[in-house]
């Protein structure tokens, strides 16, 4: 643990920006960086970045922007997030042979989705990893650089996703956090805490897996390059991390069974705390942070994305321009109905195909699928049943792809109306003075010498 006089080091790489804090370990803000980036669609379907150039370079600037603000300091340890589940193809030496493809928001692998679903069995893949075959799984894009881009995967010896090669970079190992590897269907039992070794050969023969570590855990150490390169210094401890939507989940209190958090980024997560897997066929069920904890989570892939579409179309309007505006419409807004299906969509549809619509009085009907952001509204009030909703309660996060919004109004008044004892109450989010209180685990209660940091009310 670290103390007094020593500080922590994070960073996150969203999908449309990186940041980075220095904290001390009473969970006092030092200093915070930010720098926006883009991603790459080379072709219908295709999501990428340039994990050296954009993931790399950002944390090398970030700590440039940020370590001379310890003003000497001692700095603890460095953790990292980021977005996923994404790959990267790589080499030996961890070098990557093409541009990182992202995560559920890349739908190039529909026909290694159905490949593999008849391969496994969808039943069998459910029972084993947790979630339905989808664009968010890693195991068909590997499976897709095998037949589309033989000559890459000829070359591919190891996979990353953003927090990972980050790791690798600034330590040398190769470790992936269980709850990334969750996501890394069908390639990760959620029962044994496990990879398949049988499934991941079949889909990916030769490729070697990393090592498994619960995000919290040593990775390693900054080594002498990735100290020169970015002025953390050398021997600093570095912990696994994980993937970004989590580790948000955790940071505003998201820790106890029946625990939900509604994220707002360039897309949307709900994440819920459960005390036992319980696979769906419509969400995607996940280890979570530590041993004996589960979550089942739903993500739609257009959110925060499509205010900055507005914002283009409007003639750059700011968000907070475009958040007063909607918060001058009426309740209801005229019938005008939205299907923001910009990208496919993700849960519960799980159809990259899925096109927008825009439409007056286009109100669903009873017994009709529901427009996209009512089914994730459906989903944030329902307690999962094995939840155990004894003291959950929603909570409400905002990150880089969506700024100060109408949006979050909205929801508040939803909950008042659901008559939820947060109702009306400004949603806690990652921002601001933080304060420690002890680490309550899914399943077992108090755990000593741990803790988390919670927004102060």
């Amino acid at each position: 643990m670290a103390a007094e006089g020593e500080l922590l080091l994070g960073i996150d790489i969203g999908t449309s920006s990186s940041k980075g804090c220095l904290v001390r370990p009473d969970g006092e803000l030092v200093a915070t960086a930010q720098r926006p980036h883009e991603v790459s669609r080379p072709h219908p379907g295709w999501v990428e970045q340039d994990a050296d150039v954009v993931w790399w370079g950002d944390v090398k600037a970030l700590c440039r922007e940020l370590l001379p603000h310890a003003e000497g300091a001692p700095l603890h340890g460095v953790c990292v997030s980021g977005l996923g589940p994404c790959v990267v193809a790589a080499d030996r030496s961890g070098e990557p042979l093409r541009p990182a493809i992202l995560y559920g928001v890349d739908s190039r692998a529909t026909d290694e989705i159905a490949e593999l679903t008849e391969r496994f069995g969808a039943d069998e893949i459910l029972r084993r990893c947790g979630s339905p075959l989808s664009t968010q799984a890693v195991g068909p894009k590997l499976l897709w650089l095998r037949h589309r881009e033989p000559e890459v995967w000829e070359r591919t010896e190891r996979f990353f996703t953003a927090s990972s090669f980050l790791v690798d970079r600034l330590t040398g190992e190769y470790v992936l956090d269980h709850h990334s590897a969750s996501q890394s269907d069908p390639l990760y039992e959620l029962d044994s805490n496990a990879w398949i070794p049988e499934w991941a050969e079949e889909i990916a023969p030769g490729l070697e897996l990393p090592r498994l570590l619960w995000p919290w855990e040593l990775a390693g150490e900054v080594t002498g390059a990735a100290a020169e390169a970015t002025g953390i210094p050398a021997g600093t401890p570095v912990a696994a991390g994980t993937i970004d939507t989590w580790a948000e989940a955790a940071s505003v209190g998201a820790r106890n069974a029946g625990d939900m958090m509604v994220m707002y980024g360039t897309t949307m997560f709900l994440v819920q705390v459960l005390t036992e897997a319980s696979p769906h066929p419509r969400l995607w069920s996940t280890a979570s942070l530590e041993p004996g904890a589960h979550n089942v989570a739903g993500g739609m892939a257009t959110s925060g994305a499509l205010a900055a579409w507005v914002s283009e179309l409007t003639g750059s309007l700011s968000h907070e321009q475009l958040g007063e505006e909607a918060g001058a419409v009426a309740p209801g807004a005229d019938g005008l109905v939205v299907l923001p299906y910009f990208a496919g969509e993700r849960s519960p549809l799980f159809d990259p195909r899925a096109r927008h619509d825009l439409r007056p009085d286009a109100r669903p009907r009873p017994g009709a699928p529901l427009p996209r952001d009512a089914r994730g509204e459906r989903l944030r009030r329902a307690p999962h049943p094995r939840g155990d909703g004894r003291g959950g309660r929603p909570r409400a996060s905002r990150s880089g792809g969506r700024r100060r919004h109408a949006r979050r109004p909205l929801d508040a008044d939803r909950l008042r109306r659901d008559g939820h004892p947060e109702a009306g109450r400004p949603p806690r989010h990652d921002r601001g003075k933080l304060r420690r209180r002890p680490l309550r685990r899914a399943r077992d209660g108090p755990r000593r010498g741990r803790h988390d940091l919670e927004p102060r009310r």
